[in-house]
This record gives C-alpha cells, sequence and structure tokens, in this order.
C-alpha cells in the first residue's frame, strides 16, 4: 500500500525523520507542516506545528495515513489526542504521557513515587523564596524553568550571583513566559553525560543507539545552554554495564510506572542521563526524539523505521527486531552568529551538491531562489566511518566546504568521546 504520512515540525530532527521514513518504498507522499526550505522530495505546508486546529483541518482534507508528532510543543498541547479523534494513526505520545516533558515538577514528583534516581530537588513558586534557598543550598546548582523553553530553560549557577540571576530571569523577568511561573532548584550532578533514545508502545521498551549532545554554545562547555551544538554515537560511556543498570533502575521503572498512572508513553522517549560516582541518574526526560541526537543516530539505523513506528502504533513493538550498524557518527551544528541568544538572518548559504545528502537542513529559508538563513541553529553536518575519529574528521571535513556569513559552531564535538576511546 502506497502511503501518505505526515511529519509535524520543521527542523533538522524532522529532516532526518523523513529521510529516514523516505528508504521504504510504501511511502508516497510525505507532508511536512510546516518543513523548511532544504527538505528535498517533500511537500512543505505552511502549517505552524502548534496550529492544532491547521493541523486537524488539513488531516481532514488529505486523510493521511500516519502522523509523526516530533516537537515537544505540539505533543505537550495534545496534537496526538486530537488527530487519533480523527481517525489517525500517530507516532507520539498523547497530553497526559507527553507531560513527562512538559512539566519539570511532575517529572521529578513520578521519579520520586516510582524510586527512580535522579538529583536531589526542591521546587519554588516564589521567587523570593527560591532567592531565600539558593541563598543557603550548596554550590554549584542547578536552576530549571518548569515548562517546556526550547531547550534554554536549564542554568547551571556556579556562584551565588548566578543562581540569584537565574531564579530572576525565569520568574521576575518571565524570559520564559509561563513555563517559569515555577522553577525546581538541584543539586549538580557530576559525571559523563548519556542521550539515550528509546521506542515504546506502551508495554514493551526497545532501546536505540546511546549517544552524547553538546548543550552548551562554546567550546569546553562553556557559554549559555542551547538546544544542542553537535552529537556523537554511540556514546563511550555507556558500557553493556551501564545499559543493563539503566533499564533495570530507570528505563523500565518509568514506562511500567507511567502505565500505571494511567499514562501509557507511546513514541519515542528520550532520557537524558548523568553517570554520577553512584550510578546513573535521571537529568530530563524528554518525549520525542532529540534534536540534534535524531540526525546522528538515525543514519545508522539499519531496520526500517517506518516499520518501527508503525509497530509503536499497534501496540506490538516487541515483535520488532531494531538494528544498528557498528559505524559511529557525529554531527556537527552550524548556527547563526548569536545563537541562542539575538541572531543574524537572510545570510546566503552555500553548500556543495555533493555534501547535500550530508547535511540537514533546519533555519532556511528561499529568498529570490537562493538559500538563506532563518534561524538560529541553520543546519547538522553528519560524518559517519568506522571510528568515532573518523566520523569527526569526515563531519569537520565537509563543515569547511560549507559557507556563510558570520557562521557559529564548535570545534571540538566528540572530543571527550576520543578521550576515552584512545583517539579512535
Amino acid at each position: 500500500m502506497r502511503m501518505k504520512i505526515m511529519v509535524i515540525g520543521g527542523g533538522g530532527r524532522e529532516h532526518a525523520i523523513i529521510r529516514a521514513l523516505r528508504k521504504n518504498r510504501d511511502v508516497e507522499t510525505v507532508y511536512a507542516l510546516p518543513g523548511n526550505a532544504g527538505m528535498e522530495d517533500t511537500v512543505c505546508v505552511n502549517v505552524a506545528a502548534t496550529d492544532l486546529e491547521g493541523v486537524v483541518a488539513f488531516t481532514r482534507e488529505h486523510r493521511v495515513d500516519l502522523a509523526v508528532v516530533t516537537p515537544d510543543d505540539p505533543l505537550v498541547l495534545g496534537m496526538v489526542d486530537l488527530l487519533e479523534a480523527e481517525g489517525i494513526p500517530c507516532f507520539g505520545p498523547r497530553r497526559n504521557a507527553a507531560i513527562l516533558e512538559g512539566s519539570k515538577v511532575f517529572a521529578k514528583t513520578f521519579m520520586k513515587r516510582w524510586n527512580i534516581p535522579t538529583a536531589a530537588w526542591e521546587v519554588f513558586g516564589d521567587a523570593e523564596a527560591a532567592k531565600d534557598y539558593v541563598q543557603r543550598a550548596d554550590l554549584p546548582l542547578v536552576i530549571k524553568a518548569d515548562g517546556l523553553a526550547l531547550g534554554k530553560g536549564v542554568i547551571i549557577a556556579k556562584t551565588r550571583e548566578e543562581a540569584l540571576e537565574a531564579v530572576d530571569r525565569i520568574m521576575v523577568q518571565k524570559v520564559f513566559g509561563k513555563s517559569g511561573e515555577r522553577v525546581i532548584v538541584e543539586e549538580f550532578l557530576e559525571g559523563p553525560e548519556v542521550t539515550l533514545l528509546t521506542l515504546t508502545d506502551g508495554e514493551s521498551l526497545v532501546p536505540l543507539l546511546s549517544s552524547m549532545d553538546h548543550k552548551r554554545a562554546g567550546d569546553g562547555d562553556t557559554g549559555l545552554n542551547t538546544g544542542g551544538m553537535g552529537c556523537i554515537a554511540p556514546n563511550p560511556f555507556y558500557t553493556p554495564q551501564v545499559h543493563r543498570r539503566c533499564m533495570e533502575e530507570i528505563c523500565l521503572p518509568t514506562i511500567r510506572g507511567m502505565a500505571a498512572e494511567g499514562r501509557p508513553f507511546r513514541g519515542c522517549l528520550y532520557f537524558g542521563l548523568m553517570l554520577t560516582e553512584k550510578g546513573p541518574k535521571v537529568i530530563e526526560y524528554n518525549c520525542r526524539f532529540g534534536d540534534p541526537e535524531a540526525q546522528t543516530i538515525l543514519p545508522l539505523m539499519e531496520t526500517d523505521l517506518l516499520q518501527a513506528m508503525l509497530a509503536v502504533t499497534q501496540n506490538r513493538l516487541g515483535e520488532e527486531d531494531i538494528r544498528f550498524s557498528s559505524d559511529s557518527s557525529c554531527c556537527v551544528i552550524l548556527a547563526s552568529a548569536g545563537y541562542p541568544g539575538k541572531y543574524e538572518k537572510g545570510r546566503e548559504i552555500t553548500v556543495p551538491g555533493d555534501l547535500l545528502e550530508h547535511v540537514y537542513m533546519a533555519g532556511v529559508a528561499r529568498e529570490k531562489g537562493k538559500l538563506v538563513t532563518s534561524g538560529g541553529r541553520v543546519m547538522g553536518v553528519l560524518g559517519r566511518g568506522a571510528s568515532l575519529s573518523e566520523a569527526v574528521h569526515q563531519a569537520y571535513a565537509r563543515v569547511d566546504r560549507i559557507e556563510f556569513e558570520n557562521r557559529q559552531y564548535r570545534r571540538d564535538i566528540g572530543q571527550r568521546a576520543l578521550a576515552v576511546t584512545g583517539g579512535k
């Protein structure tokens, strides 16, 4: 059967998902809402990812065979609930499960109920009470806005002044709007960081490849938090022993706990983990594929992504054999100067034709027939090889051949991982 698929979103993550879905010959048409100007073989529709009514109206007219809802905002708003009410099969969690990412307070109290290891924490709905607490708490501290904040709502405060400023920005200045009505102040965890993406149909859970995201804007993990400046996979710190422990203590208890609370999670569940001296602990849950983790992991997936997604929607994931290449990959994000703060737009982009299949477009548009920058994170550039060092070298060799004015990127993606592998 020839299928029509709708992918909600318009960034590099969605570009990677569309490319992976396109490998299935049964895919006839892919609609991206809104998509971006760099997505090939895709029908981009000018409907915002958060326009619930607009998306539902589109599906009524086109009757797609599968909707893939990937960004956090529409998931938390309940887009899957609305589409399923229209009879559209959806890959993605319903609203009552997406709350795992939509509210960090919910996630923390959930982990407490199910004895899932995480950092010690306190929650505050009053700015003065939060400031009083950070005056007394041990440093460093992590200050988190309760709700969604485009990956920028987490601030690591090394000094008392930084902690107070973080509370003020989130709760008083309301830089993240309603997402900052409550804050979590938690202990700072140390250790290697791991992202583990998993597929789950609410009962079975299948881990994908581990990866290492690089969140801070500058080399050496300096600067502000971003949506992600690069990623490598697999993560060498995520050993088979660590994997077994994460599955037993974190992943499976999460799925079972959500199901027991009447919130079965179906879709991609993202575990942000810190491997501390006391064992793995949860930093955060996300209710969707990560970005740039998707761009890094999906190219190594040997199993058909469409069939895996359909298995999730049909509650038969346990029957699937999800396989990955033994290769390594590295994705380097090219951003506009100033990101994650104010940044320029409209800069012409030059990408050699032979590199297009290795580039995932994100913040791009077309003006007078030319590809130009239109967002903070402009594109992800992929390298792949039999070793991590080969993948990193290839990614940066490709970065060197792409041009746009005042581009910004990290030059140390993968270096921490290479230090563990002896540079291999």
